[in-house]
């Protein structure tokens, strides 16, 4: 029998930010043809690396003519001092004087658009139906490191602050949430749903760790065709137990905000930067006011009337954080008290007020990204409110377990994801913050 050593894939992916202490010094690395530039003594060749591009130079006898945009190619060669002004390279104060270059791979089509232009300036649908190429545009791949940030810094600080992480099935028999906005699906012989929310299992989740967060997809069968939705999206969601009041949760959320703000300045400056967007200010804390004043605020303002409205309107929300911003410095803020209508069974009513519940909406920067609130624990609180609901408790035997068998007062919120992103790149189409979207008319690729 023939035993062989088999050793790590794990290769040092190159850093461009650590070339500088590199000058004089020879490097060898794989990537991918962005741009050639070919001259009569000298050439140039921008390649695209893992994150960002860096310059090469050939001159004499190193040859580019062979070589296309969109090459895979090994490159030899040795770092230098430059001085460039390509906002898409990262590390703009080196180049690479290229001693070897060899073909690995070329494409068998050239590309239907240009990506190697500073801006993509494609039709939307264009963009989308070819977006495993799209996505290779800088500022494409730009919008998705800072996504990558703002999961990676909800998960880490989560976790230093005592939550676990769960991971809930997305294959359940009943919605979280009700409501028509939930996709059927033929689960062997019977009828099952795609999951709205992570809901109940957070909430189980509290009853057995105390504190839980999940990141994952969640669905919506909206027939919606805005710039602000999507029928699949990524929801990063926490619940919490032993809470005082539905506060707690917002304060956690604030806490949370700050953190991501420091982990982008931490990470992602090249992609801010190469976007041309700016991170928001937090102070001490987000100002809050109850949806009856926001509708109150907008129609003294406007004169426009939403205030027997169970919710806010599009406008109402760009209106209120601009009104924010202006008001207490501050892009976020903090919508309370919904209607008990409007919010999920499993929400806390107002003891002061029944027909309100401790809950909130977080908006930042014209768009809610944030729903949260204080859940019912309560046994028999929660079978009344189900059935004032029209709902029959009977269907939802897994679910009041929890309050059956006791869970502490608790409660939580959901973060969409590429909505988060979309505001703090300055996206206004919140499908271009998701990689592959999912709305009412696109399914591929």
């Amino acid at each position: 029998m023939e035993v062989r050593q088999i050793n790590s894939a794990v290769k040092q992916i190159l850093n461009v930010k650590e070339l500088s202490s590199m000058i004089g010094q020879d490097i060898s690395f794989k990537s991918c043809v962005h741009r050639i530039r070919i001259l009569p003594n000298v050439s140039f060749i921008i390649l695209r690396l893992e994150r960002s591009l860096i310059q090469a130079v050939a001159e004499p006898p190193v040859d580019l003519s062979p070589f296309l945009e969109g090459d895979f190619v090994s490159i030899n060669g040795k770092v230098r001092e430059s001085k460039l002004n390509d906002r898409a390279i990262e590390n703009r104060d080196v180049e690479i004087s290229i001693t070897h270059i060899e073909l690995i791979h070329r494409p068998a089509e050239t590309i239907p658009f240009e990506i190697n232009k500073k801006e993509l300036n494609i039709r939307s649908d264009l963009e989308f139906d070819y977006r495993p190429i799209s996505l290779r545009h800088p500022k494409k791949r730009a919008i998705f490191k800072i996504s990558e940030t703002i999961a990676d810094s909800f998960a880490s600080f989560l976790y230093k602050n005592g939550f676990t992480r769960i991971f809930s099935p997305k294959i359940v028999l009943a919605g979280a949430e009700g409501g028509a906005n939930i996709f059927q699906i033929k689960y062997f012989d019977r009828i099952a749903y795609l999951a709205q929310s992570p809901q109940f299992y957070k909430q189980y989740g509290v009853g057995i760790f105390g504190r839980v967060y999940d990141i994952g997809p969640v669905f919506r069968a909206e027939k919606h065709n805005t710039s602000r939705h999507i029928n699949e999206y990524i929801s990063l969601d926490f619940e919490m137990g032993f809470i005082d009041s539905y506060e707690d949760i917002m304060k956690t959320e604030i806490a949370y905000l700050k953190y991501m703000i420091e982990q982008l300045k931490e990470r992602n400056t090249f992609e801010l930067e190469l976007l041309e967007t700016r991170l928001p200010i937090i102070g001490e804390t987000i100002p809050a006011i109850k949806l009856s004043e926001a509708h109150q605020i907008y129609f003294e303002n406007t004169k426009k009337d939403f205030r027997n409205e169970p919710d806010l309107s599009p406008e109402e929300e760009k209106y209120l954080t601009i009104w924010s911003n202006k008001e207490f410095s501050s892009e976020f803020l903090f919508i309370t008290h919904f209607p008990t209508s409007k919010r999920p069974f499993y929400t806390m009513d107002d003891p002061e007020n029944k027909n309100e519940t401790l809950s909130f909406d977080l908006l930042f920067r014209g768009l809610e990204i944030t729903t949260g609130g204080q859940r019912i624990n309560d046994y028999n609180q929660q079978v009344e409110k189900m059935k004032d609901f029209g709902l029959n408790p009977a269907e939802f035997e897994s679910f009041l377990q929890l309050h059956k068998y006791g869970v502490p007062p608790h409660g939580g919120l959901a973060i969409g994801l590429e909505r988060l992103t979309a505001r703090i790149c300055n996206i206004e189409n919140v499908k271009e913050a998701s990689m592959y979207p999912r709305d009412i008319n696109r399914i591929t690729p």
